[in-house]
């Protein structure tokens, strides 16, 4: 055992954690940012944090994550779309969407077609199944939107989309 190990051992235990690792809510306010308060960065990644856990706990009975419902969204509005052109459009590393493209394809809601101009390339459509199970992913995922509007309020709702506009 090393000394800074012997010496973990013998302090008091901290409060418990709570689930996800975080400490409790009581504990976690009385630690100061300093200069994160100021940085939009932060204050941006604890608010996707924030989204992401409302669109998971939202969509949740239908087991889509933001970035399978972002895919099945660009095809569905792109039907023979590439995978490079989804991956491209959606900034997802290529090897990372062919793997989600196997999950959805497993699930029966998104099939692969070879490309005619290019055999090596394949073009990307929602099967019958994958289009009405966006059509329900839709209408929970607005469920979500209210939620983000309900936290931050629809004129700041608003703003915020006008804002990040040129980083979509």
């Amino acid at each position: 055992m090393t000394a800074s190990a012997a010496r973990a051992d013998t302090r008091p235990s901290p409060r418990k954690r709570a689930g996800n690792g975080a400490a409790p809510r009581d504990v976690a306010d009385d630690v100061g940012l300093d200069a994160l308060v100021g940085h939009a960065g932060y204050a941006v990644r604890r608010f996707q944090i924030w989204i992401f856990q409302d669109f998971i706990r939202t969509l949740g009975e239908v087991d889509i994550r933001p970035t399978q419902y972002s895919v099945l969204t660009v095809i569905g509005a792109n039907p023979g779309l590439s995978q490079m052109a989804v991956a491209k459009r959606l900034g997802i590393e290529r090897a990372r969407l062919v793997h989600l493209l196997d999950s959805l394809e497993q699930r029966r809601l998104v099939k692969r077609i070879k490309s005619k101009a290019d055999r090596r390339s394949h073009a990307l459509h929602l099967t019958a199944q994958g289009e009405t199970a966006l059509a329900k992913f839709k209408r929970l995922a607005a469920e979500h939107e209210r939620h983000v509007e309900a936290k931050i309020g629809k004129e700041n709702r608003e703003h915020l989309l006008r804002i990040l506009a040129g980083f979509t």
